[in-house]
């Protein structure tokens, strides 16, 4: 008997209008964010083929602030709206209730005023220092107070769909939570540990110090604060992303789950691996080798998660492929529902993440990461990851969720698919030249077009494919605002009344061990003392804080 993964599947979705449209505002303030990103990407993108357009961007003053304004707005703003709205939505529909409508609207005027405060930064010229926005490097105090506001948007979110979930089960006592709203908690559990180190790093000693409160900064201790929260917040852009390939992408191809347990394992199996951002410190000193290794090999138990969600999801696929008349060992996947734009983006997203996943291990590598470090094959790994996996599954997402929001039809379901690949087809050409220029040695972060030397052997080439595909890639992105725009305003009214769920094959189980999944309290536990293990002896060398660096205010 399968199962579906929401509480009364059957009965009306009970999400007030107001609250409809308040997510809705969240998740359309992330796409403007994505919007702003892209144009500068487009630069990025020619940078490298040896084009420079920098100069006709109005009011922007050096590369590294078109860089930022990429960074941020697409890998910050971007990403954590889209969380804020997508998980309060999928929260919502899990439980069949609505959420506090509050906390919805300080979430969405706190994200609304960090975002405007680090745009402003950014824009006037006075925070040109990356999205990693690394010390001694000083920005001015506006961008530092935005970002706070953002990440408390995170955590009045959090509070919101974990009061949905006390209050769901104080009225189902002895239930499971229904897996919609389980993954969608977990997402936030792991998310807000996550985000403490980004919190203290920000908060204890990047704002003081650009407010002149605090004399210098120690720019070791503020690197590994960041990375504590910098690696993670790669799985907290993916989450979301993953919400929709186990909950919902079955429902879309007719297919099922196989197994309600897997899921929440593969969950939890992220909040519990946390600590593994020291990997981006390999080649930094006062981290010791053997360190170094338990990191890299910790990193690796990150790949089982990833492995288990392709076998779910994949064989919800070839089930789904199979009921509708899929043969073949491999022909059932091209018998998917390849019309359908919501579907096509997501199973792109998919076979991309792929490559990302192979690259990211690779970057994992303690050896090998000493040879790709800060080349190009860096930024090509992650626009396999946060550029295809995540910002394509959005837009994927958005082809059913914006006509849910607006009860329109989706305007031209066909120019949407060709959306679909023309930006598909434009980050691989995009990736393979920034991963084949990073193995040539072509450095990251650095202005290509500006510089008055012979390139070495296999820039040119690596450069070109990347300024071609980082065009059709703005192409497939200007192509997707212009869908979500005529869906908006022009587009056919109807009625919509609920949004995509799927059923499990084995149901979640009302006895024994599985039953000890939904009680967080002992995962937070365990998450809390791997992160002590791992990064009490690196943070305790910090403390006290040596507060050496007075810093650089380039503005």
């Amino acid at each position: 008997m399968r199962t579906p993964v929401v509480d009364r599947p059957d009965a009306p979705f009970a999400l007030p209008n107001l609250q409809r449209r308040i997510i809705s505002l969240t998740v359309y303030l992330g796409f403007s964010a994505l919007g702003v990103g892209v144009i500068n990407g487009l630069a990025q993108a020619l940078n490298y083929a040896g084009i420079d357009i920098f100069r006709y961007y109005p009011g922007l003053r050096t590369y590294y602030e078109g860089l930022t304004v990429h960074g941020v707005f697409n890998v910050i703003i971007l990403t954590f709206a889209f969380a804020n709205g997508f998980v309060s939505l999928t929260t919502a529909r899990g439980l069949n209730r609505p959420l506090n409508t509050g906390l919805l609207v300080a979430a969405f005027v706190s994200l609304l005023i960090g975002s405007l405060l680090a745009a402003g930064a950014i824009l006037s010229g006075h925070a040109s220092v990356l999205y990693t926005f690394y010390a001694p490097l000083q920005a001015h105090w506006t961008f530092y107070l935005g970002l706070a506001f953002i990440v408390v948007s995170t955590w009045i979110t959090s509070l919101n769909i974990f009061l949905a979930v006390a209050a769901w089960r104080r009225e189902h006592p002895g239930q499971r939570i229904p897996l919609l709203a389980f993954i969608s908690a977990c997402t936030y559990i792991f998310w807000d540990i996550a985000s403490l180190g980004v919190a203290v790093e920000v908060v204890g000693f990047l704002l003081p110090w650009s407010l002149g409160i605090l004399p210098a900064t120690d720019p070791m201790l503020d690197r590994t604060l960041f990375w504590f929260t910098g690696h993670p917040i790669v799985y907290f852009w993916l989450l979301p992303v993953y919400i929709s390939w186990y909950a919902m992408i079955p429902r879309q191809v007719g297919g099922s789950l196989f197994s309600d347990t897997a899921v929440r394992i593969v969950f939890l199996m992220f909040l519990v691996i946390i600590p593994i951002g020291l990997h981006h410190q390999f080649v930094d000193p006062g981290i010791s080798p053997k360190l170094k290794f338990a990191i890299a090999f910790l990193t690796f138990i990150v790949f089982l998660p990833s492995l288990l969600t392709a076998f779910s999801v994949m064989y919800a696929l070839e089930i789904g492929s199979r009921r509708n008349g899929g043969t073949g060992v491999i022909a059932w996947f091209f018998h998917l529902p390849w019309s359908d734009p919501s579907v096509a983006a997501q199973l792109l997203a998919m076979l991309g993440f792929m490559l990302g996943g192979i690259t990211g291990l690779m970057n994992a590598s303690y050896t090998i990461n000493l040879e790709i470090h800060n080349t190009t094959f860096v930024p090509g790994h992650f626009h396999l990851t946060v550029g295809t996996a995540v910002a394509l599954s959005y837009m994927g997402i958005a082809y059913w969720m914006v006509p849910y929001f607006e009860q329109k039809d989706l305007w031209n379901r066909k120019f949407a698919l060709a959306q679909s690949w023309i930006y598909f087809i434009g980050v691989l050409i995009f990736a393979r030249g920034l991963i084949s220029g990073g193995l040539a040695g072509m450095p990251r972060r650095t202005a290509i077009s500006l510089i008055d030397y012979p390139k070495p052997p296999g820039w040119f080439e690596a450069g070109i494919m990347t300024g071609v595909g980082g065009s059709m890639m703005f192409i497939g992105a200007a192509m997707f605002f212009f869908e979500i725009f005529m869906t908006t305003f022009f587009s056919r009214r109807t009625e919509i009344p609920d949004i995509p769920f799927t059923d499990t094959i084995e149901p979640p189980a009302a006895a024994g061990f599985a039953v000890n999944l939904d009680r967080f309290r002992y995962w937070i536990v365990a998450a809390i003392v791997l992160c002590v293990i791992i990064y009490g002896p690196v943070i305790g060398r910090h403390i006290p804080p040596n507060f050496i660096s007075p810093g650089n205010a380039n503005y």
